[in-house]
């Protein structure tokens, strides 16, 4: 009778885990099935809109049930530009937590040297030439990071130092939170970002935001990012495509890091 009884248990503890862990199909009710299966691609779904043209966002409120607040903290900070990611690291349910998730996203050195098609140098170049974690937005020495964790914490914040192969030495804070069913992440520059020693984006103008959960079909990184850009540098350099590539990297970053630690 005690082997029953704790069998049961193990049984209901099991369902309840699974009755948790919800499916792509309900997150994202009404998609199409062309748009899903680019989802479930090895490259993702990507797009781009503009704010002169209205913003398309497969993550809104009226589409999707994602909590609203991760597109509205990317729009908060009126984008010209917007870009909008959605992929699936296949797996088992309960392969990876949130715990792995929180990990992954530790290892900020891990940025450095990940490859980007550059058209103008048709070829393949580091984006960021050197990634650090920083001590805060005034001391921007820096620092290593942490070894993995055993406890997942529900608010934290980093700071980030990202060398970039256009904009120079740019600046992050990093803030994460635990939201719904998962892990949010959001990056927005804390020093203004420029070209030539000219500033582009103004400090707190780009917002690239994260949000993983793992679900039946493995895990979701859906990842959104916009940029204000004066229109005088707007008109000289492809802004859609500078915005994506750099939230591409930030995305294959989280992915692969969250892969090994399965």
């Amino acid at each position: 009778m005690k082997k029953i009884i704790i069998a049961l248990i193990l049984c209901f503890l099991t369902a309840n885990l699974f009755a948790q862990t919800r499916a792509f199909n309900d997150i994202f009710p009404g998609i199409t099935p062309e748009i899903r299966s680019t989802i479930f691609s090895d490259s993702g779904y990507v797009r781009t809109s503009r704010r002169t043209s209205g913003f398309v966002i497969l993550g809104s409120s009226q589409n999707s049930r994602l909590d609203p607040s991760i597109v509205n903290m990317v729009l908060d900070s009126r984008p010209g530009y917007f870009v909008e990611s959605i992929s699936i690291i296949p797996g088992n349910p309960g392969s990876v937590s949130l715990l792995n998730i929180y990990n992954a996203l530790g290892n900020i050195r891990d940025l450095r040297g990940r490859l980007y098609s550059s058209a103008t140098r048709g070829e393949s170049v580091p984006l960021f030439e050197e990634a650090t974690r920083v001590a805060s937005e005034r001391q921007t020495n820096s620092i290593p990071d942490p070894a993995p964790s055993n406890t997942l914490p529900q608010n934290e914040t980093v700071y980030i130092r990202l060398r970039d192969v256009n904009f120079g030495n740019t600046y992050y804070r990093g803030e994460m939170a635990l939201i719904q069913n998962g892990l949010r992440y959001t990056m927005t520059n804390f020093r203004a970002m420029s070209y030539l020693f000219v500033p582009v984006i103004r400090e707190g103008k780009f917002v690239a935001q994260s949000y993983f959960e793992p679900i039946q079909e493995g895990v979701l990184i859906y990842s959104v990012a916009g940029a204000d850009i004066s229109d005088f540098f707007a008109s000289r350099i492809h802004v859609d495509s500078a915005i994506s590539k750099r939230l591409s990297v930030i995305t294959s970053w989280s992915a692969d890091g969250i892969r090994r630690s399965r």
